[in-house]
């Protein structure tokens, strides 16, 4: 089925007047070119109305006051507003913040956590040490300590 952008708008203007039974005939082939002559006939039946005499003028007007809009718009879209840019500028900081935060969060989480697990390893250690190991700690640590030659001994004896 053809539909109205397939028909060219010379035939569709040729229906903007009143048809002949003939033309008439050779619309019923065609639906929708038929409902355009029925549409164009229904607005001639139609009272003419009253147009005010600087009717021109003021569509004139309000079709330039709209390219006026247009080329402002376009204007500002690419210009630096700080009215478009300030809602921007502080959405993107409250993100940050949020994001700085949580990542903080995580990282104190993650900070018990870990400290947690280490109080529980030592907790569950072999024991603590009795006091009389520690009483001879001294004596302990120097046991471990390299032996060194007593250089004053040793020069009396030569």
């Amino acid at each position: 089925m053809k539909t109205m952008e397939h028909h060219s708008p010379e035939q569709r203007e040729g229906l903007w007047r009143k048809l002949s039974a003939g033309e008439r005939a050779v619309l019923r082939g065609q639906p929708e070119l038929e409902l355009e002559a029925r549409l164009t006939d229904a607005l001639a039946h139609l009272p003419n109305v009253p147009v005010p005499s600087n009717f021109t003028a003021r569509v004139l007007d309000a079709v330039a006051l709209e390219d006026m809009r247009a080329a402002r718009a376009a204007r500002t879209r690419w210009s630096w507003s700080w009215r478009g840019w300030w809602p921007r500028v502080a959405a993107t900081a409250a993100v940050l913040l949020v994001a700085a935060a949580v990542f903080y969060q995580h990282e104190a989480s993650r900070s018990r956590s870990e400290m947690a697990k280490s109080l529980s390893l030592v907790a569950s250690a072999k024991g603590v040490p009795s006091v009389d190991v520690l009483e001879n700690l001294d004596v302990i640590q120097r046991m471990s300590q390299p032996a060194h030659a007593d250089t004053e001994l040793l020069a009396a004896l030569q």
